[in-house]
């Protein structure tokens, strides 16, 4: 999919957000087990131990059938957890089958705030993160909040930029020629669809 360039990412996301949630649950669905035969045997996600990934909303493609593939090869999993001060702040916060639940200042759920089930960032072997619109350089189209590029950004002050890695997930109708970037914005290593692997500059 093309879009000029002059299209401001507020626009484009808007665009790019209505059309997956434009998607049918049987399309959604079926997305979800496409990205699941993806990622499953990939060397990356088996050699990890620690991963992170998300709960899906809004739209996005859904990685819970690779949680409890992670779960069942006793991987760690973690999702990203909001707290309520600072309000720009992300951590990664352990989840188990069998989890208490909160809901976020957004009405997402995340696992309910536990410091000892904590760990920092860079630690984690990858991130599976969700995005709005991608292009097939690596370039990232976020929500907005800049919660994630905030995080890696400190990665990369203290020069831990080779771990974890950061593959983002998406359908292939995020795709986009090429995604507006803000000077803050982090590239991926990677991008996984229900069709492809793209690989980034990261």
């Amino acid at each position: 999919m093309q879009y000029d360039l002059s299209t401001s990412r507020a626009q484009l996301r808007r665009k790019l957000r209505q059309q997956r949630r434009n998607l049918s649950p049987s399309q959604q669905a079926h997305a979800a087990q496409q990205l699941f035969k993806q990622l499953a045997q990939h060397p990356l996600f088996r050699r990890a131990q620690h991963i992170a990934l998300y709960l899906a909303s809004d739209g996005e493609i859904d990685p819970q059938c690779l949680m409890h593939e992670a779960w069942r090869q006793g991987k760690y999993v973690y999702l990203p957890v909001l707290p309520r001060w600072p309000k720009t702040a992300m951590v990664f916060q352990r989840v188990r089958p069998v989890q208490q639940w909160e809901k976020n200042r957004f009405g997402i759920l995340q696992p309910r705030w536990c410091v000892a089930d904590q760990r920092s960032a860079w630690t984690l072997d990858v991130v599976f993160l969700p995005l709005v619109g991608f292009d097939q350089q690596g370039g990232r189209l976020g929500m907005g909040g800049g919660f994630y590029d905030r995080c890696f950004a400190k990665l990369h002050q203290r020069d831990h930029m080779l771990t974890p890695k950061r593959i983002g997930l998406a359908h292939e109708c995020q795709r986009v020629e090429s995604v507006p970037l803000a000077p803050w914005d982090v590239a991926l290593h990677g991008v996984v669809t229900d069709q492809h692997w793209y690989k980034g500059q990261a």
